[in-house]
């Protein structure tokens, strides 16, 4: 059991280590509007899972899989992973990137707290987490600090606003979908294909002119659907049913030094001195979170 706890949170380090590549790759799709990207990587993810759970489950194994959800989970995971990244690119058009980052990256810190506050699932609040929660967000703050701005501009405030809504809406995805514990993350296919028709939707709505992606941006937008959209959001379905979520929750802030170093390596931005410092502290906040904590009690059977 602890063996395949422990392989269940490794595999949502997967789902971090993309994640990572988002700052890179997302800087080479800017010209592409909110929904119309919400819209195409999604598409492009849905595609992407398919194939995966093709070759691994076959065409019988994906039509039981896509039947064994109940309505909660779907409706968790739609609403969920839309409204996260909705509100995500919203809060960057209206405010400044650095305090929104900021605000953001509260999620991690988030699942940690309510990992040990939502009764049942498979973990539980200790100190340990709780510490390594705390140097994590630290390491954040660190690593932005020098872009952190405070507007007080009617938009920004609505920026902050979403931006808050974004660390929420994450944390209790994540912890809920450890509590409900739908089998298997087969209709994550579904789920991508939801969140496409939704971005398409949004994209008509909010009257968005579509934009013809240059080769470039194709390139960038395929990657985004394949890895941190369509394989990092299985991972990340799997590891928080069956993984320790307090453990993923501090693991979780080596995405913005991780994110940074490459940026770094693609001469997109300058190595420094909080960089180095801040994934010492992320290493340290990892180490941490994972010392023993109490386990989740089971109700007896």
């Amino acid at each position: 059991m602890a063996g395949s706890r422990r392989s269940a949170t490794l595999i949502g380090g997967v789902a971090i280590l993309l994640w990572s590549t988002l700052a890179l790759v997302t800087t080479m799709s800017r010209s592409i509007p909110v929904f119309e990207a919400l819209a195409i990587t999604f598409a492009i993810g849905a595609v992407t899972v398919s194939v995966g759970f093709l070759f691994t489950e076959g065409p019988g194994g994906i039509r039981a899989g896509l039947k064994a959800w109940p309505a909660r989970a779907w409706a968790l995971s739609i609403l969920g992973i839309f409204l996260y990244h909705a509100l995500y690119f919203v809060s960057f058009r209206l405010a400044p990137v650095g305090t929104v980052t900021v605000i953001n990256y509260l999620w991690p810190l988030l699942i940690v707290i309510l990992a040990g506050v939502i009764p049942g699932g498979t973990t539980r609040l200790g100190w340990p987490q709780l510490a390594g929660g705390l140097v994590g967000f630290g390491a954040t703050v660190m690593l932005v600090g020098g872009s952190v701005t405070m507007e007080t501009s009617g938009a920004a405030l609505a920026g902050y606003l979403c931006a808050f809504a974004c660390a929420f809406l994450w944390s209790f995805y994540s912890v809920l979908n450890n509590r409900i514990g739908a089998p298997g993350s087969v209709p994550m296919i579904g789920v991508c294909a939801a969140v496409a028709l939704l971005g398409a939707v949004g994209h008509v709505v909010a009257g968005e002119a579509f934009v013809v992606p240059d080769a470039t941006t194709a390139i960038a937008l395929a990657v985004l659907g394949a890895g941190p959209v369509g394989a990092a959001f299985v991972a990340w379905d799997h590891a928080t049913k069956k993984g320790d979520v307090g453990l993923l929750g501090a693991l979780s802030y080596a995405t913005p030094p991780l994110s940074m170093i490459l940026l770094v390596a693609a001469g997109a931005a300058p190595a420094s001195w909080a960089l180095a410092l801040a994934t010492l502290l992320v290493v340290a906040g990892a180490a941490l979170a994972a010392l023993p904590s109490r386990p989740a009690r089971r109700p007896a059977s």
